[in-house]
């Protein structure tokens, strides 16, 4: 899997790695996704759309934080990733992020996975 990277790891920031696998485009978002640093995860999810990979998989294992504009990054992705006849899948989520797709009732409209491997079946 070939990797970028792309943000800050600095305190607060985040640090969003992008690849590929297969037909996916996989993006690890680590750190704390909020008003602040939402362009850091919207930008290269956005790219990967316009590149023609409409399935995606958001490994957010290392994802510490996601406030109402983290999420609204990744529904407006999902919109135009199944506009284009494809999808997000979203991997690992850490409680404290689950919470904020539960609370909303965000994970009812995600392919949500435990693993990695389990979302990269394709």
């Amino acid at each position: 899997m070939d990797r970028g990277t792309v943000g800050s790891a600095s305190k607060g920031r985040l640090e969003v790695g992008v690849g590929h696998h297969g037909v996916s485009a996989v993006l690890t978002p680590a750190g704390e996704l909020d008003h602040h640093t939402a362009a850091l995860l919207r930008e290269p999810l956005e790219q990967c759309l316009a590149d023609g990979r409409t399935r995606v998989v958001v490994d957010c294992s290392a994802l510490e934080f996601c406030d109402s504009t983290g999420l609204n990054v990744l529904l407006a992705a999902r919109l135009k990733a199944e506009a284009a006849g494809g999808s997000v899948h979203l991997v690992g989520m850490r409680p404290a992020v689950a919470r904020v797709f539960t609370i909303t009732g965000a994970e009812t409209v995600f392919t949500v996975h435990e693993t990695l491997d389990q979302a990269l079946v394709e």
